[in-house]
C-alpha cells in the first residue's frame, strides 16, 4: 500500500542528508576568522545604521516585488506536471490547464496595471 511513497521518501531522505552533510562539512572544514566587520549586517556595501536610508521606513515595495515574484513562479510550477502527462490526460485537463494559465494570466494583468511591477 505504501509502495508508491518509498522512491519519494528516498528522495527526502537523500535531500536531507545532503544538506545535513553540507552544513556539518563546512562547520568542520571551513575557516573560522571572525572579525568585527564580518559579524555586521551587510547592507549593498553602504555603511549599515539604526536608521533606514532616507530617514525612516524600508519601502514596501521591495518585499511586495520579491512576494509576487514567488507567487507568480509558484504557479508556473504547476505548469510542469501538466506537460508531462499531457498525453495521458484528455480534454478535461486541457480545459482545467487553460482556466489555471487564464486566472494567472488575470492577475499578472492586474498587478501590471496597480503598478506593482515598476521597479523605479
Amino acid at each position: 500500500m505504501n509502495e508508491p511513497y518509498v522512491p519519494v521518501l528516498f528522495m527526502l531522505g537523500l535531500g536531507f542528508v545532503f544538506a545535513a552533510g553540507s552544513v556539518g562539512t563546512s562547520l568542520v572544514v571551513g575557516p573560522k576568522r571572525y572579525n568585527r566587520a564580518k559579524l555586521e549586517a551587510y547592507e549593498c556595501g553602504i555603511q549599515p545604521s539604526p536608521q533606514a536610508s532616507g530617514g525612516g521606513r524600508v519601502p514596501i515595495k521591495y518585499y511586495l516585488t520579491a512576494m509576487l515574484f514567488i507567487i507568480f513562479d509558484v504557479e508556473s510550477i504547476f505548469l510542469y506536471p501538466f506537460a508531462v502527462a499531457f498525453n495521458q490526460l484528455g480534454l478535461f485537463a486541457l480545459i482545467e490547464m487553460v482556466l489555471f494559465v487564464l486566472t494567472v494570466f488575470v492577475a499578472y494583468a492586474y498587478v501590471w496595471r496597480r503598478g506593482g511591477l515598476d521597479w523605479a
